[in-house]
């Protein structure tokens, strides 16, 4: 009897399945006599077009993007479960863990906005801007649109002068958006992303790939500037608790650095009480044999900034440490 194939949950977007397809190729290099497959699921967050994702809704759901996956792998309808690490709750449904990270991506974000040459005279409102440019750069009171209230506080601490917006939409619906409406200067995306959907960023500033808007910039941001969020450019394979055959099959899969950062982030986030939208940011590094956690916060008033160190071992321990100081 052939043994039976493993199912990977997964959503439908783009995005989404470009990240099922890279945990594909990585199981079947890894175990080419396995057989491997996917289903997609779609989630309370994928039917929620219209819900605002700028501030914590109370009326809106935990695991907005990751519920209706984890029904499946507790169900046995699926084996692993690969998310978007920032999208997944840092308490996890009795029964499911987080197995495996593989190799991160870069995690800063990217601003998006429009060509000088995109402009038109007469065509009031809509403006473009020269390559290179910074969130400083922008004229007072632009409109940049972001659905991430970490990225609207980092750019309102920097700027107060901006405009922000809320914007919905997969990576090319964004930049769809900055280059047919003139209302909007620009939006902020995951540099991860936009590299798994295999956009990439010349030299001169545009952006290369299929289905990629005329007209548009792209400028990278410092993590000094932006802080990511928790998890961000990280993949997250969750599976059942105590299921040894998947278990093993993610220890190969698993990138030992990038789990312990995001297990030092996670656990910054849990102890701060907040999702995937709380206003904090957290980036963690390796050095030797040291992990390095800095974090922003924006709870209850005006940002507030720390740095911690630990050995590696004490990466869950760092994250508590450093929430300590921020709460």
């Amino acid at each position: 009897m052939p043994e039976k194939t493993i199912m990977i949950a997964t959503r439908g977007s783009a995005l989404a399945l470009a990240q099922t397809h890279l945990i594909l190729a990585l199981c079947r290099k890894a175990f080419p006599r396995l057989r491997f497959d996917y289903q997609i699921i779609k989630t309370t967050g994928d039917k929620l077009q219209k819900a605002s994702m700028s501030k914590t809704d109370p009326s809106l759901p935990k695991g907005l993007f990751t519920k209706e996956l984890e029904v499946a792998l507790l169900k046995g309808q699926a084996d692993l479960a690969v998310h978007s690490l920032k999208d997944l709750p840092t308490e996890l449904p009795t029964g499911l863990v987080l197995a495996a990270t593989p190799k991160r991506e870069d995690v800063r974000d990217v601003l998006i906005y429009r060509s000088a040459t995109a402009a038109k005279p007469g065509q009031g409102a809509f403006r473009g801007f020269r390559p290179h440019i910074k969130a400083k750069d922008f004229p007072n009171g632009a409109t940049i649109a972001t659905s991430s209230t970490r990225r609207k506080e980092q750019l309102l601490a920097a700027r107060p002068d901006l405009k922000i917006v809320e914007i919905r939409g997969n990576v090319a619906t964004r930049m769809r958006k900055v280059a047919e409406n003139g209302e909007i200067d620009a939006t902020i995306l995951a540099l991860a992303g936009i590299t798994r959907l295999k956009f990439s960023i010349n030299a001169d500033g545009t952006i290369k790939g299929d289905a990629v808007p005329e007209g548009l910039l792209a400028s990278v941001i410092d993590v000094k500037t932006m802080l990511p969020c928790v998890g961000q450019a990280a993949i997250g394979i969750e599976i059942r608790e105590n299921d040894e055959r998947l278990a093993k099959i993610c220890k190969r899969l698993n990138h030992l650095d990038t789990f312990r950062c995001v297990t030092a982030e996670r656990s910054f986030l849990r102890a701060m009480g907040g999702g995937c939208q709380s206003p904090v940011g957290a980036h963690a590094e390796i050095k030797g044999a040291t992990i390095t956690l800095k974090a922003v916060s924006f709870r209850d008033g005006p940002a507030r900034r720390t740095v911690a160190r630990r050995p590696i071992a004490k990466a869950e321990a760092l994250g508590q440490a450093v929430a300590a100081k921020l709460a």
